[in-house]
């Protein structure tokens, strides 16, 4: 049985971090701000959500988010400030942008995707996934034969990882921010990536697994892996 389509509604990009493991690229320059391979990351990005239809966009800014305001004009795009950057992760940049999350795409602006992934309808909430052959220490998924998100362990081999966009759906959306507001004041929570709360609350919250192949997503956690795909910033890995 097919399960019913829905249209997305809008999209929120998470740009509010410090990214200290890029600097001192970072120090100056918001890491959604840098240049690879001739194109602005968070610029490429938002090209790739209007491409497909989605023109409702909303950029979480926080440190340095001064140099993320020229987008509004530019890109035809929504600031919202996140004002905890400083204090919590990144549960604090969904938090901020509540009041927009429906079915809503949520990405991270230094993902760079090598061909367009997104659409403007659906059939179910999804998290995008690669496969790892060998060890690796990201979040690494178990899912039912129906695709649905059942186990997430920090770290795996030869399995199929989180990495790249995810879809909130309505339901997932407000079951999300009922759990969030619950938890958000707990000491626990400041530290936590939205991740790790989703992970606490599996059986309640629905996601699916969104298979990729690799490479068509990619994240730059360091300059070393960035200056591995674009050789102008072989300069910086000294």
């Amino acid at each position: 049985m097919r399960n019913k389509t829905f249209t997305v509604d809008n999209a929120v990009i998470l740009a509010a971090g410090f990214s200290s493991r890029f600097a001192p690229l970072s120090l100056r320059t918001p890491k959604a701000l840098l240049k690879v391979r001739g194109e602005i990351l968070i610029e490429r990005q938002i090209r790739q959500l209007q491409e497909k239809g989605i023109r409702d966009i909303f950029v979480v800014a926080g440190y340095l988010g001064e140099q993320l305001k020229y987008l509004e004009d530019k890109m035809n795009i929504t600031i919202i400030e996140n004002k905890e950057y400083q204090t919590r992760n990144n549960h604090s940049s969904i938090w901020a942008a509540r009041n927009v999350l429906a079915n809503t795409y949520i990405c991270c602006s230094d993902n760079y995707f090598t061909e367009n992934l997104f659409a403007k309808e659906a059939d179910r909430p999804f998290y995008s996934a690669l496969y790892s052959d060998g060890p690796t220490e990201e979040y690494c998924l178990t899912c039912d034969a129906s695709g649905r998100i059942t186990n997430v362990t920090i770290g795996g081999a030869d399995s199929w990882y989180m990495l790249g966009h995810v879809l909130f759906d309505q339901a997932f959306s407000r079951k999300f921010l009922s759990i969030l507001e619950k938890e958000y004041d707990l000491p626990r929570t400041i530290n936590r990536m939205w991740e790790n709360v989703y992970m606490d609350h599996l059986d309640e919250l629905t996601l699916y697994i969104r298979k990729y192949r690799n490479n068509v997503i990619r994240e730059f956690d360091s300059v070393k892996e960035l200056a591995c795909f674009d050789s102008a910033y072989r300069k910086y890995i000294k």
